[in-house]
């Protein structure tokens, strides 16, 4: 892409950084699937270590910002408009199981919006950036969100409950309306990447619910500067803003109202 911002740089080096040992980890894991023990508690630890390394990083660059991350404390930083939003592992659960889908997720807040954006895939060396106003990148190729106008061409992203999570049952009518008029469905298990994947026009849309800020926050700016929308779910204002809600819609401009309507619906 054209040279980023020196914050965009900032985020794109930390990334890496941790990439670098998360690469090395997800080689052990796969060994491990065949031990009794299993990879669990090796992959919680490569998990903490990717943030600390993160943390670390992006801390010392820019102390006075804020730290909102998956695995520690939020800190308020002297600077209370400008926080990093970080997901040090998304798609825990496939690197659990040697699955190569997962990704590292960077965003950076400034007075209440994402105004950049790093969502790193080490396994397919993919690099997705943005930043406010500049565009989204993959690695030097910018990004469009598809130009899809008819549903039935459509492939749409979301990501299934697991557990006792209260939404499921919503879920089960989102699927039972769009499946029949969609191309596909596809539950790949990192919201990041399906965000980044909507932004670089291999999806057509997505939505989920019960997601925390550092899932979506570096996806946000991805698809918005993309030329994509983001909204919420529900009604209202939009259904409110995904970073407070933890509900989101992403999708094309021309299928971005009817998915929001038909998810909304539930």
């Amino acid at each position: 892409m054209a040279q980023g911002s020196a914050n965009l740089n900032i985020m794109i080096q930390a990334a890496r950084k941790a990439a670098r040992r998360l690469v090395r980890d997800f080689g052990e894991v796969e060994q491990l699937q065949v031990s009794v023990k299993g990879p669990g508690d090796f992959v919680s630890a490569a998990d903490r270590r990717a943030e600390r390394t993160l943390r670390e990083a992006l801390m010392e660059a820019r102390p006075n910002y804020g730290w909102c991350g998956e695995e520690s404390e939020e800190v308020k930083g002297a600077d209370p408009t400008r926080r990093w939003i970080v997901d040090p592992l998304d798609g825990t659960t496939n690197f659990l199981h040697g699955i190569p889908h997962w990704a590292i997720s960077i965003g950076l807040e400034h007075k209440g919006k994402v105004v950049a954006g790093v969502i790193y895939d080490p396994i397919k060396d993919e690099m997705f950036v943005a930043e406010q106003g500049a565009g989204a990148w993959l690695n030097d190729r910018r990004l469009r969100v598809s130009a899809r106008r008819e549903m039935s061409a459509m492939v749409f992203a979301t990501g299934i409950p697991f557990g006792a999570k209260a939404t499921l049952g919503s879920m089960f009518k989102d699927l039972t309306h769009l499946m029949p008029r969609s191309a596909g469905l596809r539950r790949m298990g990192a919201a990041s990447l399906d965000l980044a994947y909507v932004a670089a026009g291999r999806y057509d849309g997505f939505w989920e619910r019960e997601l925390s800020p550092w899932d979506i926050a570096a996806g946000i700016i991805l698809v918005q500067e993309a030329g994509g929308f983001v909204g919420g779910i529900g009604t209202g204002e939009g259904g409110g803003n995904p970073l407070e809600t933890g509900s989101v819609v992403a999708a094309n401009p021309q299928i971005h109202e009817k998915l929001t309507e038909i998810v909304s619906a539930h």
